[in-house]
């Protein structure tokens, strides 16, 4: 499966010989995609939620912001509703 969307996981960009490790802005984008990653990676094992060949601090900075955006979205989205 070609990976346009950059998902994480085995056939992550990340994983070729030779390319820099993901950074803030991956980690940014793969926490933005968490909650979609979730729901794809039960139908295919082979895509993850996260990025494991990272810069560790900026990554995780990244994907934690990327998270915490997307629940503040989605927890936006229900007050409208209630």
């Amino acid at each position: 499966m070609r990976n346009l969307f950059r998902f994480p996981g085995p056939n992550s960009i990340y994983k070729i010989p030779g390319t820099l490790p993901a950074g803030f802005w991956s980690g940014l984008w793969h926490g933005l995609i968490s909650p979609i990653t979730l729901i794809i990676s039960i139908f295919y094992p082979k895509v993850r939620m996260y990025e494991t060949n990272n810069n560790i601090f900026l990554y995780d900075l990244g994907f934690l912001f990327g998270v915490l955006y997307t629940l503040r979205i989605i927890i936006g989205l229900t007050n409208n509703f209630v």
